[in-house]
């Protein structure tokens, strides 16, 4: 999403490049506590101690990561850089009680990763629940439940993931993920993006109010900072209860480095003023493997492929380190072949893997929409504040060049690749807008529904980070109502668009079918927030498009 900045390194605020600042009004705001000041003065005495929870990832047929961070004493807070090293031990077992222990281990916890830990756990049973539990100096963590994935030839029934995206620390409380740990049903939950946010206090828009400061209260530059930022994170007890809850499989987009990342800068990034957009990104990008779950499958990336039997693969992207910068609005280099979205060695990764699957679902973990999205006619008061959210200029050209929309030889490519070849089943998982949609993925959008469609989109809303509704400060569901039916008249491959409500997604498999239920929260800004289901899209096994169903699963 693009959003402009302030380097809290220059006094003067430069010139917004594409937006103006949406300023928060809490004046208070700004004088943002470090982490330990936001902690109970108990639990950091007591040391070492685990304060932000235990988490698992990427789960195998035969294995998982675990992970935790430990404070091994009371001044070793994230990004400090101060603390002892300190014997980890981690216990897997079978049950929530920890009796039948099958597998136990140490490592050792040091300044160098930030007191963070993993766990490669092996040799386990496939489709299998464990729950786990790490200790040092005589304190325990919160035990957490891992399950391992299907074993590579088992005939599935069902799968059923989580789905979640921009989760903006200050907008709100992170309700979404408590709703989706209390179900107790998911195999695993899919982060497609903007785990984090850097920006400072105050400089992204809340709806004018920072219901919560982040910590550190400037805008994140420093591997210091990014751990800081990590750490402050990891004390939500919602987000905190999820990670203990089920397996996270989770892609970055650009927020967890900068606004706008590409390969060689990112819009929210003043090379000089804000020291070397290398050094910014390795430190952005080595705290995210610190603090994450995940196992990056090159030096440096999170594109990565796991599989859940007979029934689906996920093919996860990373489409900001290799991607070339975003093109300018109105001059045509979208069209350019030799620009690109995920890098060539990226592309044919997928493709081939596309390609080769022989799971009855080919599931993409995608930062950023695959489907064409034009503006169309929309009136004057609802494209400005659309194109604010969108980052396009705001007299109304139709195309997002931070989304596949700007990388269209890339887009092309891939999916005459799926239809040359009969792929089927592709379905994209889709986080980034801010906002709910179901999508079919057209050959061509233009003479769409008379082309054929090449894959279908489900793409997820924001946990927390401002929507259309909130841009224009008007009741939740004004916006959607006058714009959604204008969407769709422009864009026939839309099956649906909620440009205004915050929630999450539960995605749902069989053999049959993949669904999507989509669910909203009454109110981000409230911890104890209600969740309600608001509406449910599927795709059929072989026909490649949306349509709706009335029941959630």
């Amino acid at each position: 999403m693009t959003r402009s900045h302030r380097s809290h390194t220059d006094p003067n605020p430069p010139t917004p490049r594409r937006r103006t600042v949406v300023k928060a009004a809490a004046a208070g705001a700004v004088l943002a506590a470090p982490l330990a000041a936001a902690l109970p003065a108990s639990a950091v005495a007591q040391a070492p101690a685990f304060l932000h929870g235990v988490a698992s990832g990427d789960p195998l047929p035969d294995g998982v990561l675990l992970w935790t961070r430990v404070t091994p004493t009371e001044e070793a807070v994230p990004g400090s850089g101060l603390g002892p090293d300190v014997t980890v031990s981690w216990t897997v077992a079978t049950d929530r009680a920890l009796t039948n222990v099958v597998t136990e281990g140490t490592t050792t916890a040091t300044a160098a990763s930030d007191h963070t830990v993993k766990a490669d756990i092996r040799g386990l049973s496939p489709a299998t629940d464990y729950w786990f539990r790490f200790s040092a100096g005589g304190t325990h963590s919160p035990v957490g439940r891992a399950r391992t994935a299907p074993a590579v030839d088992a005939a599935v029934p069902g799968l059923r993931f989580g789905v979640v995206s921009c989760a903006n620390w200050e907008a709100g409380h992170f309700a979404a993920y408590r709703h989706l740990a209390a179900r107790g049903d998911l195999d695993a939950w899919l982060h497609l993006g903007d785990y984090i946010y850097e920006y400072g206090t105050g400089e992204y828009g809340t709806r004018g109010t920072v219901v919560r400061p982040h910590a550190p209260a400037h805008e994140i530059l420093t591997l210091a900072d990014y751990r800081e930022r990590h750490g402050r994170y990891k004390t939500d007890p919602d987000l905190q209860a999820l990670h203990a809850a089920a397996p996270v499989v989770a892609i970055w987009d650009d927020h967890e480095i900068a606004n706008d990342t590409w390969s060689g800068g990112a819009e929210n990034h003043t090379e000089g003023a804000e020291g070397a957009w290398a050094d910014r990104q390795a430190a952005a990008k080595r705290a995210y493997f610190e603090w994450m779950p995940v196992r990056p499958a090159l030096a440096g990336t999170t594109y990565r492929r796991l599989r859940f039997g007979k029934l689906a693969d996920l093919s996860l992207l990373d489409l900001r380190s290799f991607r070339s910068q975003q093109a300018a609005f109105g001059n045509g280099s979208v069209d350019d072949p030799e620009r690109t979205l995920t890098g060539r060695a990226q592309l044919d990764w997928l493709k081939s893997g596309l390609a080769a699957s022989d799971t009855t679902w080919r599931l993409v973990g995608n930062s950023v929409m695959i489907a064409p999205f034009a503006i169309g006619a929309l009136s004057a008061e609802l494209l400005k504040p659309l194109a604010k959210l969108l980052g396009l200029p705001q007299e109304g050209l139709a195309v997002n060049t931070d989304q596949w929309d700007g990388y269209t030889d890339d887009r092309r490519e891939l999916l005459a690749h799926l239809r040359s070849n009969a792929i089927r089943n592709t379905v994209f998982l889709t986080g980034d807008i801010h906002m709910a949609w179901a999508n079919d993925v057209p050959v061509h959008a233009g003479t769409y529904p008379l082309s054929a469609s090449a894959a279908t989109e489900f793409v997820v809303t924001s946990v927390t980070s401002d929507n259309l509704d909130d841009l224009v400060k008007v009741p939740e569901g004004t916006v959607s109502a006058l714009a959604a039916p204008v969407i769709r008249a422009t864009n026939r491959h839309v099956h649906w668009v909620d440009t205004d409500r915050h929630g999450y997604g539960v995605l749902d498999l069989t053999a049959d079918r993949a669904q999507m239920d989509y669910y909203v929260l009454s109110d981000r800004t409230k911890a104890d927030s209600a969740a309600s289901w608001a509406r449910s899209y599927r795709t059929r096994s072989g026909t490649q498009r949306v349509e709706r169903t009335y029941d959630p699963v």
